[in-house]
């Protein structure tokens, strides 16, 4: 296990080692984009300012190893409308198991409508119809080492289909929690989808050709395929900080940040917060994106209502995300515990 916590530090280390301000980025160039997208209403109304937050079933997304920080078995249900009438789906279950730990499992689908196919010589439309989208499914463990530290770790599947091609990976997400003995802040530290490079194959990828045009009466139609570059996945290293501003009987008020260093984009900053009266109603908000150039995401607003119901403890969060020109998402989740 030590050994796990020291590559993990040093991974860290080099990854902070990278200038704040790099002057060339790798926007667009990773496959599985999909798996940058935020889970869960309640972080998102934090502007995404949840790796040291990360105390419900949503931290298998943004820091695993939040999830063993859960009491009792807990289900997450999200699911928002993306941009351009794009679903975003995310369902997960987390169980503790005492001393032991937490494990829990976690599907995500973004899908779409399906598309009719253009050519060439049909650039109105073949009639033919083919569907694309994204899943990615999910095991995760996490456990307290001491009262003050603990880690996490996640495996998944990726998988991208459109028409009758696919593209397919695995991949790994390590977490870190530390709560601080200064009043209480956290810090944390996330690496998501460290895995295998993706290529796409299938059928779509199948073509006929003439291997040598210049000679007469050879074969024409010579079955060969097209092969495709490979692609790295989305690598995201967080770190954050977190804690309570105001934290009486009635009253709480958390605060947080997180700093980003993507392998696809320039290091950008996520600020946010969350006011709750009672643990009962939430107020939210927060900004994305900060310092990040030719961003569309900016400020997030968001609102939560926690009910006991018989032996289920009901959670419903709502967030809306400014998307700039791409207008906006709005997110819901239910979280039940029971």
């Amino acid at each position: 296990m030590k050994y796990l916590l020291h590559l993990f530090l040093a991974a860290a280390i080099i990854f902070l080692s990278v200038p704040v301000f790099a002057q060339v980025t790798k926007v667009g160039t990773t496959a599985a984009s999909f798996l940058k997208i935020g889970v869960g209403a309640r972080s998102v109304g934090m502007g995404g300012a949840f790796v040291a937050v990360s105390d419900d079933i949503s931290a298998m997304y943004w820091n695993v190893s939040g999830i063993s920080k859960l009491t009792s078995p807990e289900i997450i249900f999200n699911h928002s409308e993306w941009l351009e009438q794009i679903n975003f789906d995310y369902a997960g279950i987390a169980f503790p198991l005492g001393n032991l730990g937490t494990v829990g499992v976690s599907f995500t689908a973004l899908t779409m409508n399906d598309f009719e196919q253009t050519t060439e010589l049909d650039p109105e439309g073949t009639g033919v119809f083919f569907s694309a989208g994204s899943y990615a499914a999910a095991v995760s463990f996490a456990r307290q080492l001491t009262t003050k530290f603990m880690i996490g770790f996640t495996a998944k599947y990726v998988q991208e289909n459109i028409f009758n091609s696919r593209a397919t990976g695995i991949a790994l997400d390590v977490g870190t929690l530390f709560t601080t003995p200064f009043n209480g802040m956290r810090l944390g530290m996330s690496i998501s989808n460290f895995g295998t490079k993706m290529n796409i194959t299938g059928d779509d990828l199948l073509v006929q050709v003439d291997p040598d045009p210049t000679i007469s009466g050879n074969n024409q139609v010579i079955s060969a395929r097209y092969v495709t570059d490979d692609f790295d996945m989305p690598l995201l290293f967080r770190v954050g900080l977190a804690m309570e501003l105001l934290n009486t009987e009635q009253n709480r008020l958390t605060i947080a940040t997180d700093a980003l260093h993507p392998n696809d984009n320039s290091e950008s900053l996520n600020v946010g917060g969350e006011y709750a009266f009672n643990e009962t109603f939430f107020l939210r908000g927060g900004y994305q994106a900060i310092f990040l150039d030719n961003s569309e995401e900016g400020f997030t607003v968001g609102a939560g209502v926690h009910a006991d119901l018989s032996s289920i403890n009901f959670k419903l969060d709502y967030a809306y995300e400014d998307f700039g020109i791409l207008d906006n998402i709005q997110k819901f989740t239910v979280r039940l515990s029971f």
